[in-house]
């Protein structure tokens, strides 16, 4: 992103965590073991993919016992925020994006990693793709994270219910396409709706998808010079846009319905389409938990006013800074991040499971190619294409495509998003959640004028 605008949005979140947050070290992890450390991670198959295979693997070489606490993301990020912004120093390592990488390392809250990888002889940083590097770092390059697995976003299909109904699915679709789509599709099989699109409140949920769409309609959370937006015509027309299509073709139960649960609904059957992160192909396509594996197609993700549309998000490995087991927790955190841990996956668990995304390298492997040739290549190119600092029409007053990266966000995106996903279920009218929203995103912005 641009030197200028990068410096200032640090000096903002600087002078924000200094006013916002007052905390003291209280020990490290609470684990007795002194071989032993605490990770806590989000509830993803990549996630359960390394609880299964460290205990005979990364212990057995090492001799570290690795205790993993595991939880659906809403309830991961509260967890992870509670001990990590109060210096707990229950968990040595965490699950975290690009959105707490920024915002957490200019408050001291994590450890600066660039020691650590120097000492990874064969971690060949210079592997790692170049903007998945930059969101993990800070303006001078230090990484405060490291990639477990990285995403875009993309829309996903049933190529042979498509086939069955006469259906075309555009490489490059826009948002209207894919809602008359969604309409054809619908009743395609007993039970089966058109599309899958989170419902489920909370930023990182409802909230992601819905701002990639928010922005590829021409709208925005706040203007360059920080003037709230949730209200605006753009805003209004993506919200309807997405809180009808759901309404009229979405999953059932659909404000219950995150990550986990549109995975669940289209390995299962119930959903034609699904838009969502391009990390969801390894999983659709493995026949041992998904029945519609070698079924599905990819698309870019659609576009309105915007020429691609695709978020940029990694899970990372990152390091409270009250940790006492620092080293212990590195070496777990370059062994999940490596090569040779995707080689493990791909060897022991089928390659299409590869927590990919990350490494230019995984794209070159000969059996990941094969089992990730309706997938590799869009994915790698949306990563690729992916702009955290120009992500819409409009100039931005930081960056983020799915989200704003300041440290109200949470609180402010899970709020709006919870307004519309009472519109979802028919509870309030979208004007009046984007009304009240409107009022939160105006409380925000007035500090940031100031």
């Amino acid at each position: 992103m641009p030197s200028v605008r990068r410096h200032a949005f640090l000096a903002g979140a600087t002078a924000t965590a200094l006013l916002a947050s007052a905390c003291s070290v209280v020990g490290g992890s609470s684990d007795g073991d002194a071989k032993s450390i605490n990770v806590l991670m989000v509830g993803n198959p990549q996630m359960e993919d390394i609880a299964k295979l460290t205990k005979d693997t990364f212990t057995k070489d090492t001799g570290i016992k690795v205790n993993f606490t595991i939880l659906p993301e809403n309830e991961l990020r509260e967890k992870v925020t509670d001990d990590v912004a109060t210096h707990g120093g229950k968990y040595d390592v965490v699950t975290i994006g690009a959105y707490e990488a920024w915002t957490w390392y200019v408050k001291g809250l994590l450890r600066n990693l660039s020691g650590e990888i120097a000492m990874g002889r064969d971690f060949d940083k210079g592997d790692l793709l170049k903007p998945i590097v930059e969101s993990l770092s800070d303006q001078d390059g230090r990484p405060y994270a490291l990639p477990f697995y990285s995403e875009s976003s993309f829309l996903m299909y049933r190529k042979d219910v498509f086939a069955d109904k006469g259906l075309t699915m555009p490489q490059h679709p826009t948002w209207q396409q894919v809602a008359d789509l969604a309409a054809r599709a619908d009743g395609a099989e007993p039970g089966m709706r058109g599309i899958c699109l989170r419902g489920l409140a909370g930023w990182g949920e409802l909230g992601a998808t819905l701002t990639t769409v928010v922005n590829t309609f021409g709208g925005t959370w706040f203007t360059k010079d920080w003037q709230a937006q949730v209200d605006s015509p753009a805003f209004q027309k993506a919200t309807k846009f997405y809180v009808d299509l759901v309404r009229s073709h979405g999953e059932d139960g659909a404000t219950k319905a995150g990550f986990s649960g549109c995975l669940n609904a289209m390995s299962q059957g119930k959903v034609a389409m699904w838009y969502d992160a391009t990390s969801a192909a390894g999983s659709l396509e493995d026949s041992s938990i998904s029945k519609v594996a070698g079924k599905v197609g990819y698309a870019y993700a659609p576009v309105e006013q915007t020429s691609s549309s695709g978020w940029l998000w990694s899970w990372a490995w990152a390091m409270p800074e009250s940790t006492l087991k620092a080293n212990l927790a590195s070496k777990f955190m370059l062994w999940a991040s490596s090569k040779k841990y995707e080689r493990l996956v791909g060897e022991k668990l089928g390659w299409s499971r590869v927590p990919a995304g990350k490494r230019a390298s995984t794209y070159r492997i000969p059996e990941y190619r094969q089992a990730a040739a309706s997938f590799g290549d869009i994915t790698l190119k949306s990563i690729q294409q992916a702009d955290p600092a120009d992500p819409g029409i409009q100039p931005r007053p930081t960056v983020g495509i799915q989200y704003v990266a300041i440290p109200e966000f949470p609180d402010l995106g899970t709020e709006v998003t919870q307004k519309i996903s009472d519109a979802i279920a028919g509870k309030v009218s979208v004007d009046e959640a984007l009304g009240d929203g409107q009022k939160l995103a105006e409380q925000v912005a007035l500090n940031y004028r100031r």
